[in-house]
């Protein structure tokens, strides 16, 4: 690279103070990811002219002395769930190959007023339903510490773009740690914010009680910058807070811990995880308690539930939410020769558009949503999901933060766990309470097993205390001195 990378807050101030241009930086990584994608597939679409063209805009904008954005000239890549005005969003699927959105989300519009240079849009697991990346109808993308391996789900794209250098910063979603266990498995920084802190406008639903975006750094402070971009209130989504947004920003420049409460969830942190796992997360405990931090042990006995509630609630709001894909208003249409019925075009379409794991969940919900057993599956499902709320509620009245490993294992071989859903779905024991919860969490990379392969430590927060994860996710980032790269 033409100029000196370390972080995107550095590579904003550069920029700003015209050590280097805009178009330097879009250039340097749009080569980057010419470099390195056909190996790695983290792309859907590059838009290598929309790029260049605002990254010109930026720099003539500077030139004039008009006032830069926060992200004046970052490139950003975007997991393609989330709507962009004239570029692809194909969600992962051949049910909307080809589809271009004529609007922006609400996380969308936010980067462009920031001055963020929207590199591309990456890959996922169709309508971020995975663990692994592999359920992409475009192929799968590939851990760049080791391309035989998968980089998490369902934003392994969006995870592997910031690994891989080929964005400084990138957009995922979460909606049972699809953020932050595909951050767990590449060495970066991801956040799931609090529920409803950042607009689901534009963002495809899957789940929509549980879906939120959030970002992709290399630090902590980077993750910050975006998160506090993207955020903020938006009528346009019923489920949107309207308070002010957490100062993450703030909070990640002064990372002091001291005090601070740290409780690790005893049911999160034994068996069925992985020997360097449990390594790593105890020595970032002791390097946290070397700071400052108070570790204390707490109990949320009803996680043990959190799996087969999510796989009830998730795959009967999956069902409810694919049911516009019906071949009658835009993406895939299958069949439609004049001699079959409207439901028989539907069936077709579906049967063709839709990839193994997304019949799967939608099949689970419309089971769990049919007449005489919603009490007995759904209905169920949520009272569980307010005993875990519980289960929080008191963890937090002994802690400030909760800490657990982010993932069960590193990163594993692409393959491994395609046909056995239930060993796949045990990927996110550790995350999908926080989204069951509504609260904010965040996943910082604390080391690598005997493989080399990386490994993160979560940290989840109450809701709308986003700014608590950004103290110790800092505080542990300065402890143990993470520089890694793939």
């Amino acid at each position: 690279m033409s100029f000196s990378y370390t972080n995107a807050v550095d590579l904003a101030a550069g920029i700003a103070a015209g050590d280097f241009s805009a178009r330097e930086v879009a250039t340097s990584f749009l080569d980057r990811i010419a470099e390195t994608d056909d190996q790695l597939n983290a792309f859907l679409a590059v838009d290598v002219s929309g790029a260049l063209a605002t990254a010109d805009a930026i720099d003539a904008a500077r030139a004039r002395g008009e006032a830069l954005g926060p992200l004046a000239g970052v490139p950003v890549a975007v997991k393609d769930v989330l709507t962009t005005k004239g570029l692809p969003t194909t969600c992962g699927s051949k049910m909307l190959e080809g589809w271009i959105p004529a609007y922006d989300a609400t996380v969308t519009a936010n980067l462009r007023n920031a001055g963020a240079v929207i590199i591309g849009k990456t890959n996922m697991d169709e309508f971020a339903m995975g663990s692994s990346t592999e359920n992409s109808a475009f192929g799968p993308t590939r851990n760049p510490w080791d391309a035989g391996r998968i980089p998490g789900g369902s934003s392994g794209g969006s995870a592997v773009a910031v690994a891989a250098r080929q964005a400084p910063l990138s957009i995922g979603t979460d909606t049972g740690g699809s953020i932050r266990q595909p951050a767990a498995m590449t060495g970066v920084v991801g956040v799931k914010p609090t529920y409803g802190g950042v607009s689901r406008y534009g963002l495809v639903a899957l789940a929509s009680s549980l879906d939120q975006a959030g970002p992709f750094a290399t630090t902590v402070a980077d993750a910050a910058m975006l998160h506090a971009v993207m955020a903020g209130h938006d009528p346009r989504d019923s489920t949107s807070i309207d308070a002010p947004v957490p100062p993450v920003v703030q909070a990640a420049a002064n990372p002091d811990v001291k005090g601070m409460r740290i409780g690790v969830v005893k049911q999160l942190t034994g068996e069925g995880f992985q020997r360097e796992v449990r390594e790593h997360f105890q020595e970032s405990l002791d390097a946290l308690a070397d700071a400052g931090a108070e570790i204390v042990e707490v109990s949320c006995p009803h996680f043990e539930y959190a799996l087969a509630a999510y796989y009830l609630i998730l795959p009967s709001e999956a069902s409810s939410n694919l049911a516009k894909f019906d071949a009658m208003r835009y993406g895939l249409r299958v069949g439609d020769d004049g001699d079959r019925s409207v439901e028989q075009v539907m069936a077709l379409t579906r049967e063709a558009g839709f990839g193994p794991e997304v019949k799967r969940r939608i099949m689970l919900g419309t089971y769990a949503l049919s007449s005489g057993y919603y009490d007995a599956y759904y209905g169920q499902a949520q009272k569980v999901r307010t005993l875990i709320a519980n289960d929080f509620a008191a963890a937090f009245s002994q802690a400030d933060v909760l800490a657990t490993p982010t993932a069960p294992t590193t990163a594993f071989p692409l393959g491994e766990k395609v046909d056995d859903p239930l060993s796949m779905y045990l990927q996110d024991i550790a995350t999908i309470p926080a989204n069951l919860a509504g609260i904010p969490g965040m996943s910082v990379p604390v080391g690598l097993d005997d493989q080399g392969l990386p490994i993160g430590l979560q940290f989840m927060a109450p809701a709308m205390a986003d700014d608590r994860l950004y103290v110790a996710g800092g505080a542990l980032e300065a402890a143990i001195g993470w520089e890694a790269r793939p």
